[in-house]
């Protein structure tokens, strides 16, 4: 069974920095990219970072320069390195893996997080 297991969300101050993590577990096939969107009250999830099949790297034009993803050598482990937090940043965070899962490789689906609440408020 597929899990994404989020950490590392929190008060910050505008210009303040916060680190997310997101740990898959499960059998997979194919992975096919794993990254972060985020959701506003109010708003649409929207696409934060991911990393793509072949490390492409795709950022949402709101954070380019500001975050940083990165993932660990074995692909399990994605990180969101958020610096220069602003107020709009506020939100809740959602892990995402879109994959084939081992126990059903025909199959490719999208797998999400519980999700980690990121403010950004003096």
């Amino acid at each position: 069974q597929i899990q994404l297991v989020e950490s590392g969300g929190g008060l910050v101050q505008p210009g303040g920095s916060l680190r997310l993590s997101c740990t898959r577990s499960g059998a997979i096939y194919s992975l096919y990219a794993m990254g972060w969107y985020r959701q506003a009250p109010g708003m649409q999830r929207e696409l934060v970072a991911t990393i793509h099949s072949g490390d492409i790297l795709e950022y949402a034009d709101s954070v380019k320069g500001r975050f940083t993803i990165s993932r660990d050598s074995d692909k399990t482990t994605v990180f969101l390195q958020m610096n220069n937090l602003k107020p709009e940043d506020t939100a809740v965070y959602y892990c995402n893996a879109d994959l084939t899962p081992r126990d059903s490789p025909l199959g490719r689906y999208d797998y999400w997080g519980q999700g980690t609440q990121v403010t950004v408020s003096s």
